[in-house]
């Protein structure tokens, strides 16, 4: 038996098919970026249809602009943020306190919840996806936590689910915001499957007709539609190897009583002359290299060459240097992690 198609906002398309919860994130114009009367709509669907017998599974897509598909969900409404912020709305803390108890919901939930992950997955996108019991990405998936870009730790549950990615790549997509793709999205276990985006609809109609969710139904009905993307592109094996010795030197300046002992310690760990340990001393401390120069009497260009010397001793590469140099930027600001 399906239920007619309902909107139970404008912007949140529901029915049931079947025993399938189907939802459809429907503002494609913002690329389905999360309003509060959206999350309310989405926590109350789910909130019933959790205790609807009929409902055995949820699945959820987002609107593309040339119909369903296209576009997952690029996050929360910024628009409504920064309005909210010079307004003094209430709604502003309502919107982070039940957006936390949906994504909450949602990695509690207790029947198979599948997210097609089509287009831009992004923040709170991400919020509403890590959860599910079956994360499906396509060709075209683009994934990222941008919101360290403007200073802000990673949010909507990115302290639990990137803290599990493999290799501390997770590590790296909180402090760089680098946008990933569907292969380095299958690697780091952000994502499960990967399917022919020629058939994402049938794969949508074929789910409302399944009759059971159990994991070997799901699993062949994953395997059906399942391709094999390219490889990811991040160097996960240089990464791996940086950012536990990054740690270890944000340690040793953490831990050091005295300046001095500090740079010693730096020295005697790296086999690094004076003047890099210096160099990697005020890198450690958030400093630019303009910063950098100022402090030592040298030129940006010159303290770039002793970084060049320093991560070459570190053994890792400039995009991985990047990153390390971002971890104590990022904890330089804002020490307190979420999750």
């Amino acid at each position: 038996m399906n239920h007619a198609l309902t909107a139970t906002c404008d912007d949140v398309l529901t029915e049931v098919r079947g025993h399938l919860g189907c939802i459809t994130l429907n503002r494609p114009r913002a690329l389905n970026a999360l309003s509060l009367p959206m999350i309310r709509a989405l926590a109350g669907t789910l909130l019933a249809w959790r205790d609807d017998p009929q409902v055995q599974a949820v699945a959820i897509r987002g609107m593309g602009k040339e119909g369903p598909f296209g576009a997952f969900c690029a996050g929360g409404d910024i628009r409504f943020f920064h309005q909210a912020m010079l307004r003094g709305d209430a709604e502003l803390e309502d919107f982070f306190t039940e957006e936390y108890a949906l994504n909450h919901l949602i990695h509690h939930y207790p029947k198979p919840y599948i997210a097609f992950m089509d287009g831009i997955v992004m923040g709170g996108g991400m919020g509403i996806s890590q959860g599910a019991a079956c994360r499906i990405v396509r060709d075209r998936t683009m994934m990222a936590m941008p919101v360290t870009n403007i200073g802000l730790f990673p949010v909507v549950g990115g302290g639990w689910f990137l803290a599990r990615c493999p290799s501390q790549g997770g590590v790296w997509l909180a402090l760089t915001s680098e946008v990933i793709g569907v292969g380095d999205a299958l690697s780091l276990k952000l994502a499960d499957v990967c399917f022919d985006a020629s058939r994402l609809g049938l794969a949508w109609e074929d789910l409302s007709t399944l009759g059971r969710y159990d994991p070997a139904s799901l699993q062949q009905w994953q395997q059906t539609y399942s391709v094999t993307p390219a490889p990811g592109t991040l160097p996960l094996a240089q990464i791996a190897t940086a950012m536990p010795r990054q740690q270890i030197v944000d340690r040793l300046v953490k831990d050091a009583n005295d300046d001095a002992a500090v740079l010693e310690a730096m020295m005697a760990q790296f086999r690094l002359t004076a003047r890099e340990a210096e160099v990697l001393y005020w890198v450690v401390k958030g400093k630019t290299n303009r910063d950098i120069g100022d402090i030592l009497g040298a030129s940006p260009a010159t303290v770039k060459k002793h970084l060049e010397r320093v991560f070459a001793k570190l053994g890792v590469e400039t995009r991985t240097a990047a990153a390390a140099m971002a971890i104590n930027r990022i904890r330089q600001l804002h020490p307190h992690f979420e999750g």
